[in-house]
């Protein structure tokens, strides 16, 4: 008997045909196939093939036993797909040559969750999806899509939310009908930015739900005529997009192995060291975590229309302190750092690579932030250390990290290395049009 025969009648009385079988590139891009509901049994367990070659990072060759992906369906993903009738979701693991493939950043996420398992620690994460609604002119020129969204602080603005109802509500239903638990909805600190807020969960799940988020963001942007766009900062004055991660660790009894109720910032010794961690290894992350040359345009201390800036420019935490990198609050920890444009699942197993090796060495956090970071830098006070200015110096810190590159996977880190050093270098030799006014004519 077909193991799997409930599963395919139960989503076949629901109308499923096919099964949208998706993964994740090194790029952090949803890709995948359509296939047939009732052979399940061999997309769970040989997986749905693709041209190993064809897909970014895998490292894989064009021939041999080792040159075809595998995506494995996890059965416990399959869900409906509201805006494509007749199509189930489902989330799938790499595979090359019958075993777990090294290059793929589900497989390196869930390499870095099985440590935590031998300790009897569970990874909770909520993740803040920060996004631009985006259209372009004639001209071919980005914009926002609402033209009348120009509010110089245009944070919690009702009158853009009116405007683009139907775009958030459908992304209401849709993600409500996907299973996510919305928790609120609220337009950003800058002209066409929105962010929607779901409830936390376990750290495998809460990357694929991103994941998930983002495919039907897409789906439902393109039907309101306009792109949902995970571009850091697609404009030069006003804030850009982050994704933080709020990461709490709890053990085998349930109880917050970050938290001391004791403790001024509520932080346990294994809360500061974790924190001590991810900021040690802070200049290797950013590579990971902001893995794009217009990252740092986001990571930069620069005016912002609206008046004020949260990035995470300086290596510090503090208690609720959005000006730091890492932001403690109630015995749990916000990283700050990524952005939407990362892989989540290479991000989140670096995160907690870098934690972990800062419990495991007893690392000693420095003293907590107490200050406005941004009115220090601009009284020309004493600062923290700042993370690196562009994706070319991160990942120059996070080829010279061996610590940090071995625990999150030496074979990744190759290929994310690799392609990441070709996109700066490509960047490096572009002649952009700020460059032909400010030199053609002036010498």
């Amino acid at each position: 008997m077909n193991p799997y025969d409930a599963t395919i009648q139960r989503l076949q009385a629901q109308g499923i045909h096919s099964i949208l079988t998706q993964f994740c590139d090194l790029h952090g891009a949803a890709k995948g196939k359509l296939v047939p509901l009732a052979n399940l049994r061999e997309w769970v367990e040989v997986g749905a093939g693709f041209a190993g070659p064809s897909i970014w990072g895998t490292g894989l060759g064009r021939f041999g036993p080792r040159s075809e992906y595998y995506g494995r369906v996890q059965p416990e993903s399959l869900r409906p797909l509201p805006f494509m009738p007749g199509v189930a979701h489902a989330v799938c693991d790499g595979y090359a040559g019958g075993q777990a493939l090294d290059t793929c950043s589900r497989q390196l996420l869930k390499h870095q969750l099985r440590r935590l398992v031998e300790r009897g620690w569970m990874l909770w994460v909520g993740i803040e999806p920060e996004f631009f609604l985006l259209k372009q002119d004639e001209q071919g020129r980005w914009r926002g899509a609402d033209a009348l969204d120009v509010l110089a602080k245009p944070s919690y603005d009702l009158k853009a939310i009116a405007r683009n109802f139907g775009f958030l509500d459908d992304m209401r239903q849709v993600l409500t009908q996907l299973g996510f638990q919305l928790q609120q909805i609220d337009h950003e600190d800058a002209c066409g930015q929105y962010e929607i807020n779901y409830k936390f969960d376990d750290a495998l799940a809460a990357a694929d739900r991103f994941m998930l988020f983002k495919l039907a963001a897409h789906a439902v942007a393109e039907k309101h005529d306009c792109v949902f766009s995970c571009m850091p900062k697609p404009f030069a004055n006003a804030p850009g997009s982050g994704l933080h991660f709020h990461l709490s660790l709890t053990d085998a009894q349930g109880r917050a192995v970050f938290t001391d109720r004791a403790d001024a910032l509520q932080l346990s010794a294994s809360g500061y060291s974790f924190v001590a961690g991810l900021l040690h290894h802070a200049d290797a992350l950013s590579a990971l975590c902001a893995p794009t040359v217009n990252s740092y345009k986001r990571l930069a201390v620069s005016h912002s229309a609206s008046g004020s800036t949260w990035s995470p420019v300086w290596k510090a935490y503090g208690d609720n302190n959005r000006t730091c990198l890492a932001r403690t609050v109630a015995g749990r920890i916000e990283w700050r750092l990524p952005d939407p444009s990362c892989n989540v699942y290479a991000a989140l197993a670096a995160a907690l690579a870098a934690g972990l090796d800062g419990i495991d060495g007893a690392m000693t956090a420095p003293p907590a932030c107490t200050h406005d970071l941004y009115e220090r830098f601009a009284q020309g006070l004493e600062m923290p250390s700042r993370l690196p200015p562009d994706l070319g110096q991160a990942l120059h810190a996070l080829t010279a990290d061996e610590t940090l590159t071995r625990a999150v996977g030496t074979e990744f880190c190759e290929q994310f290395l690799a392609i990441k050093g070709q996109e700066w270098q490509d960047y490096c030799q572009q002649v952009s049009a700020w460059e032909f006014q400010r030199y053609a004519d002036a010498f």
